[in-house]
């Protein structure tokens, strides 16, 4: 009875504290109705990101503008209805030390964005303007309890002997990848002194939701590729043994979550990765030791295929940076 009359006293103070965090949540919104996190749409229609939060001295935003890292804007202020977003560029080669100053300028109605963006030109003759728009992402569900999640039969997406049930992302690309004595092989050779040839990224034709994937693969010296989960999230493969701890290390989701631990070998060795992603989280075992546990991955990385971070995708491997070898990819989807 004591335990039930100290639960009745303890309600209301429950109750008092949700609503606080209720109208606390509102009152940010209010305060700043930016706040949270955006998929973009950017100019020629390849995805972006958009994170926009405040603290005590103001706001801080970071974007993603289609390939790389995300990185932190310059400025972000408020002023009337729009959001006032700056960043700095140098001016070119030539002149290391101008900085040219892009102003994008954010309009929201309801759960859309409009953003514009301009950018002085470096001759000072004129500016380079665009439109592009944003819409938010739905809330980050919970981390998932992995214990209860149920997985699927293995279905191996590489049967070893040749490319069904894969295609190239960029149907205009080079295609470096064959399927050698049981191995997926990429090959993107470039000639020194010539343009830089493009080397197409390869995709499962299927798409999945949520699920459990094993891969091998052997990195070359200085190699660099990725495993993207459900095209929008890598996982990054990278030659970075004896490198410090980064979020651009093997194993790591690539500029946004950072390794726990430094567990790849050196170039040239077989290294397995067990990826489990389920409802937009994380976990990274690398070589048998668990790098990332259960994650939330905030938006997509750069490199994605769209914006979405809910619709299904494929798994892809990147291609266009170098050479490459993977092998034992298999994939177990999550079931009811």
């Amino acid at each position: 009875m004591a335990g039930v009359m100290k639960l009745i006293r303890f309600c209301p103070v429950l109750l008092l504290g949700l609503l606080c965090a209720f109208h606390s949540a509102r009152g940010d919104e209010a305060e700043n109705p930016f706040a949270g996190y955006w998929a973009l749409t950017l100019p020629g229609g390849r995805p972006g990101w958009l994170g926009v939060e405040s603290d005590g001295n103001g706001l801080n935003a970071e974007m993603l503008w289609a390939a790389g890292s995300v990185f932190k804007l310059d400025g972000a202020r408020l002023e009337g209805d729009k959001l006032v977003l700056t960043r700095l560029h140098q001016a070119g080669a030539k002149a290391p030390k101008i900085k040219l100053t892009e102003t994008i300028t954010v309009t929201r109605d309801g759960e859309s964005l409009k953003l514009v963006t301009v950018t002085p030109k470096a001759d000072g003759k004129g500016e380079d303007r665009a439109e592009f728009t944003g819409k938010r992402l739905p809330p980050m569900p919970p981390a998932p309890d992995l214990s209860k999640v149920k997985f699927g039969e293995p279905a191996p997406l590489f049967n070893g002997r040749n490319l069904d049930g894969w295609r190239l992302v960029e149907t205009n690309a080079l295609n470096g990848w064959s399927v050698q004595d049981g191995i997926l092989r990429n090959v993107a050779t470039q000639e020194k002194g010539k343009p830089r040839q493009h080397y197409g990224n390869l995709r499962t034709v299927a798409e999945f939701e949520d699920f459990a994937l094993h891969a091998e693969t052997r990195v070359p010296k200085d190699g660099n590729s990725g495993i993207y989960l459900r095209g929008i999230d890598e996982v990054q493969v990278f030659d970075s043994f004896g490198k410090p701890l980064d979020s651009h290390n093997m194993g790591a989701i690539y500029s946004r979550i950072k390794p726990a631990a430094s567990a790849e070998k050196p170039a040239g060795q077989w290294q397995t990765l067990d990826i489990t992603y389920v409802q937009r989280h994380a976990t990274v075992v690398l070589n048998g030791i668990k790098i990332i546990d259960n994650q939330p991955v905030l938006g997509p990385t750069g490199g994605a295929l769209w914006p979405d971070v809910d619709r299904p995708g494929p798994i892809y491997l990147q291609g266009d940076h170098t050479g490459i070898e993977y092998r034992n990819i298999v994939l177990r989807p999550v079931v009811d």
